[in-house]
């Protein structure tokens, strides 16, 4: 199959060259969806400029050279220099039965990458908050998108796992001891867990010197502290699971890839960096000092990688980090999915590791930055005691909300069956209304809309999908088994025919540019197109066969199309609504 836009821009290309010789032909022709056809070229009026033309003569040139008899029924100037394209309604429909016959529903194969994707990044020992929605659900969708296109994706979750407050948790973990009650809490409620240790900290300093004593126990390798160290771990590993898996993502324990995991490399980046001249002592620490990076009075800001104290920091890790990731998987773009304010940091790492030759030119280096998540009142979404929200008591309150709806909307149906729509429900709600605007932006926590059955919402494409599954049922028939022929004479047919062939670029571009939200929206619009086309094309009431095959083809791909979109975003497609 084809995508119109890909093709009509080369047709245009083509054309431009045959009328004005390369030297004037657009590199890249400008071709847009347009309210007065199906596509709008601008390419006459920049043109005619340069030429000392009119620009209605220019696109009169181009048209006259423009080969699309095969894929256009019209074509036409309008404006003053406009060239509308409308697409023949028998080429509309041979690509949409390509979609249909389609395995991948048209989505390309790009040459493979190896991309190691950083995303979610808890801290051991620490409850996950709002905070890590965001990371966590859109370097999901990303991971899941990346893999779809054919690259090697390696999810790396770089949880906080090493540094200073773990001899405060272990002397802690010590006292109430390993199978105790207060222990359990690293698996349900870690930051009881925390605070129980912190307080201990602030009030008693003989635990606060042993605390420190603990801290250069485990960097200094002692096995009895880094058992209770792994320990700490592998009970924290149990909560981030039990929040995974509610949230529906594909991190696994095979995905950790913590600070830890390049402690003995630090040293080594110190030294590499200080031979080499990158690195310099200032003020007792050994800092990297980056043309166009400054601060206040434009006094140059360090990338401190040695504290003064001789310690190490997220700089010295990060380092590490990437060039293990070049070095040892083979990285060919290396997605950081973390929150906005990381942003000069990472240039600075990033910067650093190019100057120290760790991080080829032809390795890319790309910050998927996040925006913060909001409260009704414009400011971060916090506990009405100013604490972060934790992020399985909103999930758990999503399917709440959810379930009073499903038992209010289909008593018809069992417990078990409610409660199954219910989590699929909520917990898409709020992965949908997160990935539905773009990542770097902030958006307000609003469960009324993030539940509504109306809008570009979770449950509106999850009620799509139940409720074509539902024609389905109804005429007895398998989806997999609408193969048409395909054919496009009613307006609303056409349409949602040409709404079908967006879903392959649309993946495509998400790939490229790594913004979920324009899957979200590609959705939302097929959605919407297939609504119109069932209030106006019978399908299963259709008198003619040959029209009744076509429509339950065209809507089969839409059902393939819309829970194919909804994966690659996490979100589940219930089966019933």
């Amino acid at each position: 199959m084809a995508d119109p836009q890909e093709i009509l821009s080369q047709r245009v290309q083509s054309a431009l060259g045959a009328a004005f010789g390369a030297d004037h032909a657009e590199t890249d022709p400008v071709i847009r969806p347009s309210q007065f056809a199906d596509y709008q070229a601008n390419v006459a009026l920049p043109l005619a400029k340069r030429l000392g033309r009119k620009p209605r003569d220019v696109a009169a040139e181009v048209v006259a050279r423009l080969d699309l008899a095969d894929v256009c029924r019209e074509v036409e100037i309008s404006g003053p220099g406009f060239i509308n394209m409308t697409l023949r309604e028998d080429w509309v429909a041979a690509q949409a039965q390509a979609v249909l016959a389609d395995p991948r529903l048209g989505v390309p194969r790009p040459p493979s990458q190896t991309i190691p994707i950083d995303y979610s990044a808890p801290n051991v020992a620490k409850e996950m908050h709002v905070g890590h929605l965001r990371t966590t659900v859109v370097g999901d969708a990303l991971a899941r998108t990346l893999e779809f296109l054919g690259h090697d994706v390696i999810r790396q979750n770089h949880i906080g796992d090493w540094g200073t407050p773990f001899g405060m948790l272990i002397e802690h973990l010590l006292e109430v001891g390993e199978d105790s009650p207060d222990a359990e809490l690293l698996k349900t409620d870690p930051n009881a867990f925390y605070q129980a240790a912190k307080a201990k900290f602030d009030a008693s300093e003989e635990f606060a010197a042993r605390a420190r004593k603990r801290v250069v126990a485990l960097q200094g390798g002692d096995p009895g502290t880094l058992r209770l160290w792994q320990e700490l771990i592998d009970l924290s590993k149990i909560y981030f699971n039990k929040v995974y898996s509610r949230l529906d993502v594909t991190l696994t324990d095979a995905d950790l890839a913590g600070e830890s995991t390049y402690n003995d490399d630090l040293a080594g980046v110190c030294d590499a960096l200080e031979d080499a001249g990158i690195a310099v002592l200032s003020e007792g620490a050994l800092c990297v000092f980056l043309d166009g990076f400054t601060g206040r009075e434009g006094k140059p800001v360090p990338l401190i990688i040695r504290k003064s104290d001789g310690g190490y920091n997220y700089g010295t890790t990060d380092l590490a980090t990437v060039r293990h990731r070049v070095d040892d998987l083979g990285a060919d773009r290396i997605i950081y999915v973390v929150g906005a304010p990381q942003a000069t940091h990472f240039q600075m790492m990033w910067a650093t590791a190019r100057k120290a030759g760790w991080l080829p030119p032809e390795v890319e280096t790309v910050h998927v930055q996040i925006g913060n998540v909001l409260g009704s009142d414009g400011k971060i979404l916090r506990t009405r005691s100013g604490q972060p929200i934790r992020l399985m008591a909103l999930l758990d309150e999503a399917v709440e909300r959810a379930r009073k709806v499903v038992d209010t909307s289909r008593p018809d149906l069992d417990d078990a069956t409610r409660a199954a729509i219910a989590r699929e429900v909520g917990i898409g709600a709020v992965k949908y209304a997160d990935l539905s605007v773009s990542h770097d932006t902030e958006y307000v926590f609003d469960f009324d809309r993030m539940l509504a059955l109306t809008g570009n919402t979770g449950p509106y494409l999850q009620y799509a999908t139940a409720r074509i599954k539902s024609i389905f049922r109804t005429g007895g028939l398998d989806p997999r088994d609408a193969a048409g022929p395909i054919t496009v004479t009613e307006p609303a047919e056409r349409t949602l025919a040409l709404a079908l062939l967006g879903f392959g670029p649309t993946v495509a571009q998400v790939g490229e540019v790594l913004e979920p939200h324009r899957l979200c929206g590609y959705l939302f619009d097929l959605a919407q197109a297939f609504t119109a086309f069932y209030e106006h094309c019978p399908v299963l009431a259709a008198g003619d066969p040959e029209v009744r095959a076509s429509r339950l083809a065209l809507t089969a791909a839409t059902l393939h199309t819309l829970v194919q979109g909804l994966d690659l975003l996490g979100v589940r497609s219930p089966d019933q609504m």
